[in-house]
């Protein structure tokens, strides 16, 4: 077990590992309400509320590290595995809140629901590459996932570039609203791949 290698289980650690199980698992429901929320844009209401949620945990989390769990050449990678599962969520609540006032654009459509369900499978991968790592299990095919998805986002991103070039727009705060929403939904997968290279620094670092 991961705790196993550092030293005796204790409180703090488990509530440190429980909170970032909670943390990624609320971020896979927020990108699920999401990717339901391109139906309706009521729903994206509910993606803000789950980022205030993630933010208290993560206050948590990182306030347990510091206040003495896990080794301490360990805490900095954990604090920065927490900020980078918040910094999800905050380009998260920014498409959410952008898409809402966006108008409808169906020729973008089609290439957003795809990255949105692609956000959501590399978020249940990181979980499961999360737990991989709690109980010592290999995490080198689950990153390869990771960056297989993360590769066709980035091919749809150009995709989507190329759309914004031809859709007529009344101003100019309109064309930055679509670029914005574009920039918020396609940077999810680069940060979900930071925060799964960070697990594979913390797994090395246990050897």
């Amino acid at each position: 077990m991961f705790l196993e290698k550092l030293l005796a289980p204790g409180k703090k650690e488990q509530v440190v590992i429980e909170g970032l199980t909670k943390h990624i698992k609320l971020l896979c429901s927020a990108i699920e309400v999401f990717e339901r929320g391109l139906k309706n844009k009521e729903l994206m209401d509910d993606v803000k509320e789950l980022e205030r949620e993630a933010d208290i945990i993560r206050r948590e989390v990182i306030s347990r590290i510091y206040d003495g769990a896990f080794l301490p050449y360990l805490r900095p990678s954990l604090c920065k595995l927490t900020e980078l599962v918040d910094n999800v969520f905050d380009f998260l609540k920014d498409a959410a809140y952008l898409y809402q006032i966006l108008k409808p654009q169906g020729l973008m459509q089609k290439d957003v629901d795809q990255v949105a369900s692609l956000n959501l499978e590399m978020c249940r991968m990181l979980l499961i590459s999360f737990e991989a790592l709690m109980s010592g299990g290999d995490l080198r095919e689950k990153a390869l996932a990771i960056r297989v998805y993360e590769k066709k986002i980035d091919d749809i991103k150009f995709d989507l570039l190329a759309d914004l070039r031809t859709i007529p727009v009344s101003d100019f705060w309109e064309g930055k609203t679509l670029s914005d929403f574009v920039s918020s939904l396609t940077s999810i997968s680069n940060v979900i791949e930071d925060a799964s290279d960070y697990l594979q620094v913390i797994n090395v670092s246990l050897r």
